[in-house]
């Protein structure tokens, strides 16, 4: 028999499914239908998840870690990094072009994504770890948040809003991450610039989080994981069709288009 919190979080995710196929607004969840804490909220991503695989045969291609900015965590009101898993029918290569219509509310979030080349236990050295780097966006869906009500309980078990990413080419190479910046271009305007050392002082430091945070549980970070490291930027919620592209310097750059 399951346990109260396994019951809670079954009953969660499923409510979750159901929202996201009939389109509903996000909301916090009501007293006592969502969780008492992080690690309820975490309970219900993976149940979230697992129904989500199932439904549609994929596995997990990696992770993300959000709002490990200053800028972030304003915006959101949240003053912690949180994680959610990648979907393996999510992963776009730069220059797709996404159907606004798809989303509730489609946002972009400007990144360095890394792939591992071996898996990474907590406390073991993590750029030894990594394979390649590469620039990419991820794409959120806050289904019309109301941002005054979002608590992380309820963002977290949501899967953390990930929708998918877009990744650039990857590079073997890379210059260093922490003084890297990154440039945000809408229709070929400047509209936004960042720097590496804006996620959590270096982008290796939101991997070493994720893999301490997947630790906690028996989970952990394998061979061939994309962990998207955190925006360097703030979040950008296309209201017209437009092009977008986000340039790290020296390390290359990821596009996406946006149909409205």
């Amino acid at each position: 028999m399951k346990d109260a919190m396994g019951e809670n979080a079954i009953k969660a995710a499923e409510m979750l499914m159901n929202e996201h196929v009939s389109g509903a607004r996000f909301h916090p969840f009501a007293a006592g239908a969502g969780a008492a804490d992080l690690a309820g909220a975490y309970a219900i991503q993976r149940e979230y998840v697992r129904l989500q695989m199932q439904a549609r045969g994929i596995g997990a291609a990696g992770y993300k870690v959000g709002l490990t900015s200053p800028r972030m965590q304003a915006m959101c009101k949240i003053d912690r990094p949180i994680a959610g898993v990648v979907l393996k029918d999510r992963v776009h290569r730069s220059g797709v072009s996404l159907e606004a219509s798809r989303y509730g509310r489609v946002g972009l979030e400007f990144e360095i994504a890394v792939r591992l080349g071996r898996d990474l236990k907590p406390g073991d050295d993590v750029a030894g770890a990594i394979e390649a780097v590469c620039p990419a966006v991820e794409i959120v869906d806050d289904r019309h948040c109301d941002y005054a009500t979002l608590d992380v309980l309820s963002l977290v078990a949501d899967n953390s809003w990930n929708a998918g990413i877009v990744l650039g080419e990857f590079s073997m190479c890379w210059p260093d991450l922490e003084t890297i910046e990154g440039v945000v271009s809408s229709n070929g305007q400047a509209a936004d610039r960042g720097w590496g050392r804006d996620v959590l002082g270096h982008p290796f430091n939101s991997v070493a989080w994720v893999a301490q945070h997947l630790g906690e549980t028996g989970q952990g970070l394998h061979a061939g994981d994309i962990v998207m490291t955190g925006n360097l930027v703030t979040t950008k919620f296309p209201a017209e069709s437009s092009i977008h592209r986000f340039e790290l310097q020296g390390l290359g750059f990821v596009e996406l288009s946006i149909r409205v």
